[in-house]
């Protein structure tokens, strides 16, 4: 049996990361554990490229666009969907996640999807920092896998 061991070398890779401003405390600590875990893997900071959206559900446009433009081997999206007390959140939730997955499954262009969805802000603080830095080693690996298919 050949097996495709994972691979987290960064060295060479382009990332686009789209941020969702909403919740900014959150998606700011998720964008700093992300980014620094790109550059612990090799990525380097010339090529990182960040975009900010309004809120999650304007990520996969964006994202789609930069998949689209051939820039980029791998693309992050980073927010946090807080449960409010109306349906709203659920609305977004799944509508961001997927248009999120669809941008990667009609580009093929690997999407690291670390958009929180929490009950509360206390656990989107307890989950950013662990989240942003697996996003960044999640699209680094798919990157890596799709090209030694």
């Amino acid at each position: 049996m050949k097996r495709h061991e994972i691979n987290l070398d960064g060295k060479d890779l382009r990332i686009g990361i789209v941020l969702s401003r909403f919740n900014s405390n959150i998606g700011e600590g998720l964008l700093a554990s992300c980014h620094a875990e790109l550059i612990k893997l090799g990525v380097a900071d010339a090529d990182i490229t960040l975009a900010t959206v309004p809120g999650a559900l304007e990520l996969p446009v964006v994202l789609h666009q930069m998949a689209d433009s051939d820039k980029f081997d791998a693309l992050i999206a980073l927010g946090a969907i807080i449960r409010g007390e109306t349906y709203h959140f659920e609305v977004v939730a799944n509508e961001s996640a997927r248009g999120i997955s669809e941008v990667q499954l009609n580009t093929g262009v690997p999407v690291a999807n670390a958009v929180l969805t929490t009950e509360d802000d206390d656990q989107a603080l307890q989950r950013m920092g662990v989240k942003g830095a697996e996003a960044a080693a999640v699209a680094i690996e798919m990157v890596n896998l799709l090209k030694a298919l």
